[in-house]
């Protein structure tokens, strides 16, 4: 049944270009956040990801990925190096946690209100922004001129009018008061944090401007704040309205199924989907795996669509999931969506170590 899905998926749909929208009107955008999504799930909370392997496998993406396309990926600002890499025509971000659609919302208008990455930074962390710095400043420059400078409550407190005015003002989504207030928390705890201390989950990760300041395994840094050019892509896509995150898990009934409805309906194919390790989570609690792979097979494929997964690398040790060499904490695969598809399908993959047997 399932390969029967993958098929019509793969054939019943152009192979053309994507025939998305060049911009999604606001009254569409909030449609599509909340029709396609879910009711909101628990996970571990985090502002910003874990992964000190994410940039890894950015030059063989950037090879590989026609521009234009469709990407789907899943937590937070990680996702912005990703968008800025491929440079897709339309973004989805689906993650269990609302308070993840929300950052994503804050995010959006932020990339909205921000002149350059300087201007950006300032924003996002509520510090004023030191003199010396514009648009071609050097990623290690932009996150050193920071380094010293404080947090400012009244500054704070403008960014988060400026956010809601952005969001539901302009745009007129229709956020609740418990939106706000979460949104306000929110934005209170990155700025008390700063660059320099903001951390995801555990207790060996990269911090906001290390994860900015890293590099790929040739030394250049990918990150969507490392060029101007890399944060320029994921600023117009913002303002067109064409990252839309939403509320959905991943072996939910709704929003990747609407997600393949709708690009379905727009000739469109889905070249990436960055799933992190959610596929642990989903092998541990018995058919939510198979459920969320019947719902990837509901998705408009082509043989070059690709799933970005990652893994730590103690349970790739405790696995028995080959490794390259190195001491980053995680490691990122590139693996061929049909082919994984399929593999499970005939029985080839049973267990989550086995999914790291396909491998672009």
């Amino acid at each position: 049944m399932l390969l029967g899905l993958l098929c019509l998926s793969v054939f019943s749909v152009s192979l053309a270009l994507a025939e998305t929208p060049s911009a999604i009107s606001d009254q569409e955008f909030w449609r599509m956040v909340t029709e396609f999504s879910e009711q909101g799930g628990v996970f571990q909370a985090e502002f910003m990801s874990n992964e000190d392997s994410f940039q890894f496998v950015i030059p063989a993406l950037k090879q590989t990925t026609r521009k234009g396309g469709v990407y789907i990926g899943v937590g937070p600002e990680q996702n912005f190096s990703y968008i800025a890499a491929i440079e897709p025509g339309l973004a989805f971000v689906v993650d269990i946690r609302r308070d993840n659609m929300l950052e994503h919302l804050m995010y959006k208008a932020l990339f909205e209100l921000s002149s350059d990455r300087a201007d950006f930074v300032s924003r996002l962390f509520a510090r004023k922004r030191p003199a010396g710095l514009n648009a071609n400043s050097n990623v290690k420059t932009l996150f050193d001129a920071y380094q010293s400078v404080e947090t400012d409550a009244g500054f704070h407190q403008e960014n988060v009018r400026a956010v809601l005015d952005r969001l539901v003002t302009q745009h007129k989504f229709q956020l609740s008061d418990g939106d706000k207030a979460s949104l306000g928390d929110m934005m209170n705890r990155i700025r008390l944090a700063g660059p320099s201390a903001l951390k995801g989950t555990g207790d060996k990760n990269l911090t906001y401007a290390q994860a900015m300041t890293g590099a790929d395994l040739t030394g250049r840094s990918q990150s969507y704040l490392a060029s101007n050019d890399n944060f320029r892509v994921v600023q117009e896509l913002e303002k067109n309205n064409l990252i839309v995150p939403l509320v959905g898990d991943f072996a939910g009934g709704r929003a990747i199924i609407s997600i393949g409805r709708y690009l379905k309906e727009h000739s469109a194919i889905v070249d990436i989907f960055y799933v992190s390790n959610v596929e642990r989570y989903l092998f541990d609690q018995g058919d939510h795996g198979k459920t969320f792979y019947t719902n990837v097979a509901t998705l408009p494929l082509d043989p070059s669509s690709t799933f970005i997964r990652s893994v730590t690398s103690d349970i790739s040790r405790r696995l028995g999931v080959p490794l390259p060499d190195g001491t980053a904490n995680w490691r990122s695969f590139l693996s061929p969506m049909s082919e994984s598809l399929k593999a499970l399908d005939n029985g080839g993959i049973k267990t989550y170590r086995e999914l790291f047997e396909f491998v672009r």
